[in-house]
């Protein structure tokens, strides 16, 4: 803390975050040393701001067919900076211009999962995510790559034949997929 002259009776603490209790001492100090710290101030809040820090760990991946599950690692509580804390997730298929985009307003939501018949299997999507309070939309993620759900094969492969190589061995071959 910084040392303030003796007959100052007020000071501005800054660098504080948004939307947290604080509560303040104040310690006297001389040449001899210092004293006892007053009494605990009352708790006050800061006052709330749009959040600054997007989810990390952005990923996903899985799922099933037409289906894109994306992933994140949850804002903490006190990197919130106000009531309202959600999650804005944006994609779009790779190689395209136009972002499509979701709310997720829970706040210990980490996953979003879009489901769409369109999408095809292991498909590339760009992704980021970003987070939104009472007080407006904050930082979004850099920019990740998931893929969309597997299907099974849509079709078998061709040209089976089996050929004995011994008394207790088959070699089997076919065309493939």
């Amino acid at each position: 803390p910084e040392v303030i002259n003796g007959r100052t009776h007020q000071a501005t603490v800054v660098d504080l975050s948004p939307w947290v209790e604080y509560e303040f001492r104040v310690v006297a100090s001389n040449s001899v040393g210092i004293g006892e710290p007053s009494r605990p101030s009352a708790l006050l809040r800061t006052k709330a701001a749009v959040p600054v820090v997007a989810p990390t760990n952005i990923g996903g991946g899985g799922g099933t067919r037409s289906e894109l599950v994306i992933t994140w690692e949850p804002v903490s509580e006190e990197l919130q900076n106000g009531e309202g804390f959600g999650y804005i997730v944006m994609f779009r298929p790779l190689g395209s211009t136009t972002w499509t985009k979701a709310v997720v307003a829970s706040v210990e939501s980490s996953r979003y999962v879009y489901r769409n018949d369109s999408i095809t299997p292991l498909s590339p999507f760009e992704v980021k995510v970003g987070v939104y309070n009472n007080e407006g939309e904050g930082t979004l993620s850099s920019i990740s790559i998931i893929y969309s759900g597997e299907d099974e094969p849509q079709m078998a492969p061709a040209g089976a034949s089996a050929l004995s190589v011994s008394a207790a061995a088959v070699e089997v071959s076919w065309l493939p997929i």
